[in-house]
């Protein structure tokens, strides 16, 4: 079969209108069907894209992948000079760049002669990027194409485009069920969660944003408000240096580490390896830790156990003086007498509150975040130490903030707090959060006393 649009989009398209807002749930071929026709007009007219997302620090992470295969399944590969930051037509000049707003809001002020932005996962675009974006595309006859899966009612883009539609704004909602690409394998997994799952589903298949997930353990708008924070409230880049090693169990699960710099994230990575090859993941991690003068946290639950065996004998093989600390999920919860809250003698104790030792590294860290959006937002005093910052320039920036936003609450039989397991989010049909245990591991309490404790205090002696 010839390669083609989605029919079912065609009005959408061909509509006159400054915004065109594509919503909807996964699986419905948004974004493969804005790729195929932002090539057909770049293979016909000289219009420049200007390409963004929220979040952008490489290539890959941008639609410029996608734009790729389409030219290629249009067969269209030799009219296109693909650089490695840029698309061009040769016999047109249409054109696509590339951009991140996170970071590059400032430049994107400055470019002129767009003919249309095209903001991909546009459910993170905040009011104060749209107030500066909006002017900059001042082409006549120029266009926002705004695609995004619905989070929540409260996010901007759902507010500003669907909630209360300006004026010469189309809103397509399109989900798998307008989608004649898919196989039947795909069709039978969206089936099967219907019938597992119908709350999850109608979000995920269907396109229905959530009212505002207070079930979660970090809200998505502190971490949003997190992001370079530490730049924001003008805290200097000081403090311990720890990495959080999240071990891959096998399957599908993927190593991943989170580096701290004092209250900062400052580097994020991920990668696949089997059970077999510990040695390997935890050689890439010991010789981070050397680069950067950091202390390991890693996972010694399961396959990671066998980890701290490896960094002692890395540390012999090396003459290196490596710190490394077991974070034990399951384990025993620390200061079980204190507080929850310090500052409210009225709050339960640590022992009557958590469960278990991940719970409270969660909770805590959920509680620098929220300290942090008041920070930020409200202008609320908090001590450095009570607060969290993300450096804007780490990978997987995206994934992370998706990740650090989606475990809920959970109780057990006696009503403690905990975690949502792996097991239930695999329910949600959501993969293991790899990243973010990495970024609790690296800010995790820690055990006055420890051997890790003491081997730092002989250290710095």
């Amino acid at each position: 079969m010839a390669a083609t649009l989605n029919p079912a989009l065609r009005d959408f398209w061909q509509t006159p209108a400054r915004n065109r807002v594509l919503k909807g749930g996964r699986s419905s071929s948004k974004s493969w069907d804005a790729a195929g026709f932002a090539i057909f007009l770049a293979a016909n007219y000289r219009v420049r894209f200007l390409c963004t997302r929220q979040f952008q620090n490489k290539i890959e992470e941008s639609v410029y992948t996608l734009l790729k295969i389409q030219i290629e399944r249009f067969g269209l590969k030799a009219e296109f000079t693909i650089t490695n930051n840029r698309i061009v037509h040769n016999a047109t000049g249409g054109e696509f760049i590339f951009y991140g707003l996170w970071r590059q809001i400032d430049e994107i002020k400055s470019l002129e002669d767009i003919d249309v932005c095209w903001i991909e996962e546009a459910h993170n675009l905040t009011a104060a990027q749209w107030e500066i974006l909006e002017p900059t595309v001042r082409k006549d006859g120029s266009q926002f194409w705004i695609i995004f899966n619905p989070r929540l009612v409260t996010d901007f883009v759902y507010r500003r485009f669907v909630t209360n539609t300006p004026p010469d704004t189309i809103v397509r909602t399109i989900n798998y069920t307008e989608n004649p690409f898919l196989s039947r394998t795909i069709l039978k997994v969206i089936e099967a969660k219907k019938a597992e799952d119908e709350e999850e589903f109608r979000h995920v298949y269907l396109g229905e944003p959530k009212e505002d997930d207070e079930a979660v353990i970090i809200k998505r708008s502190w971490i949003m408000a997190a992001i370079n924070a530490r730049a924001v409230l003008n805290l200097p880049s000081s403090g311990r240096r720890r990495i959080g090693f999240d071990v891959a169990d096998g399957g599908d699960d993927k190593c991943a580490t989170v580096e701290a710099y004092g209250i900062e994230a400052v580097r994020v990575d991920e990668w696949k390896a089997g059970e077999d090859e510990l040695l390997k993941s935890a050689s890439r991690v010991h010789a981070q830790a050397a680069e950067a003068g950091a202390e390991i946290d890693y996972d010694s639950i399961g396959v990671g156990a066998f980890a701290g065996a490896h960094f002692a004998s890395l540390n012999d093989q090396k003459k290196a003086q490596i710190a490394y600390h077991k974070f034990n999920a399951s384990g025993a919860i620390l200061n079980p007498k204190a507080r929850i809250d310090p500052k409210d003698p009225q709050s339960p104790a640590n022992e009557d509150f958590y469960l278990n030792l991940k719970a409270q590294a969660w909770w805590e860290v959920a509680a620098r975040f929220r300290n942090t959006f008041n920070a930020v937002t409200k202008g609320m005093t908090f001590d450095e130490g009570e607060l969290i910052s993300i450096a804007p320039d780490c990978d997987h920036l995206d994934l992370l903030i998706d990740e650090l936003s989606t475990p809920r609450r959970d109780y057990d039989g006696s009503g403690k707090v905990k975690v949502e397991s792996k097991k239930d989010l695999a329910k949600r049909d959501i993969p293991s959060t790899n990243k973010a245990d990495a970024f609790v591991m690296a800010f995790a309490p820690r055990a006055e006393g420890s051997t890790v404790a003491m081997f730092l205090k002989n250290r710095h002696r």
